[in-house]
């Protein structure tokens, strides 16, 4: 795994993103024995604060960033990985005459084939250091946190159907489960409204003013209309939106909910490009399964790149 200094300009692969997708996309392909360009623009939702404890081979759990940090270590014993630090702006090219990533200041780099691991951005309320809460006691995701808030005091905050959804579902961890909606929208519907009701579950519909905490430790949310809401977690439910700029500048065809659309194999609409991790959507949001379509995307582009003799079809 070279630095950036000495990364050659051509590559058999250029994957785009860092986290586990990207990662995983890049380890298969050097075994492959394929030449790999990974863009790292060093964020994402691998480098929060979370803990992942679904992941296999690891009794206490894990730190998101620790997985990456082993990640690069492992992928450091091949030297046709090459990271690249820099920001890709656009993508060019087609699956016959190879692909070209281009960066500011006019940098290009070019590959045979292309993974786009760009993931996803999240939309967390914000309001003065809320960074430093994410991973900590806010978060997203009922199935990588949902288990550690058992009869906790949490805080769902969305104005969705899929928030109150989120807050029902808590709600089988903890009877104390509040919902505040933190947008001038109320779009929660009646049967939704009528089940939150049913399960005890108050709804507030305000915005978040300011938090209270220290240490990435939430313990209240000031509403600005002046509540004070007591919380041990607050899970984010404003959704997500998919980084799909690059893809779109290749016309990859996108599933009506936004999320690049991929079949079982990684593979887009565009011959020679794959889509893995978050940005496909094709699972649920996890570690495990974006390390998989990685892997996948990683297998069927190396199948691509060989030549037809050597293939069955």
């Amino acid at each position: 795994m070279t630095a950036s200094a000495s990364v050659p300009r051509r590559a058999d692969a250029i994957v785009v993103g860092g986290g586990p997708a990207g990662l995983s996309a890049a380890l298969y392909l050097a075994r492959y024995n394929r030449e790999v360009l990974v863009f790292d623009n060093g964020r994402g939702r691998s480098t929060h604060h979370q803990k992942n404890r679904n992941y296999l081979g690891f009794p206490d759990g894990i730190a998101t960033v620790g997985l990456r940090e082993l990640a690069r270590q492992q992928l450091s014993r091949y030297d046709r990985i090459h990271f690249v630090h820099h920001l890709i702006e656009r993508v060019g090219g087609d699956g016959e005459q190879g692909f070209v990533a281009e960066a500011q200041g006019g940098h290009r780099w070019q590959g045979r084939v292309l993974v786009l691991a760009t993931g996803v951005l999240d939309h967390f309320p914000h309001f003065p250091h809320w960074e430093s809460y994410v991973g900590r006691s806010m978060f997203w995701c009922i199935t990588c946190d949902g288990y550690e808030n058992r009869g906790r005091n949490i805080l769902v905050v969305g104005h969705t159907d899929a928030a109150a959804g989120e807050a029902l579902q808590l709600h089988s961890l903890t009877d104390r489960v509040r919902l505040l909606t933190n947008s001038e929208f109320f779009d929660i519907s009646p049967k939704f409204q009528k089940r939150l009701n049913n399960a005890g579950i108050p709804v507030v519909h305000d915005h978040i003013r300011s938090v209270e905490g220290e240490d990435g430790m939430m313990t209240a949310v000031i509403t600005r209309g002046g509540e004070r809401l007591d919380l041990d977690s607050l899970f984010s439910i404003q959704g997500a939106t998919p980084e799909t700029r690059l893809a779109q500048q290749l016309d990859v065809e996108l599933a009506p909910s936004g999320w690049i659309r991929v079949d079982s194999e990684q593979k887009t609409n565009v011959p020679g490009v794959y889509a893995a991790g978050d940005v496909t959507s094709l699972h649920s949001h996890q570690v495990t399964a974006a390390v998989h379509e990685g892997a996948q995307a990683a297998s069927a582009a190396n199948y691509f790149l060989y030549p037809p003799e050597l293939k069955a079809d």
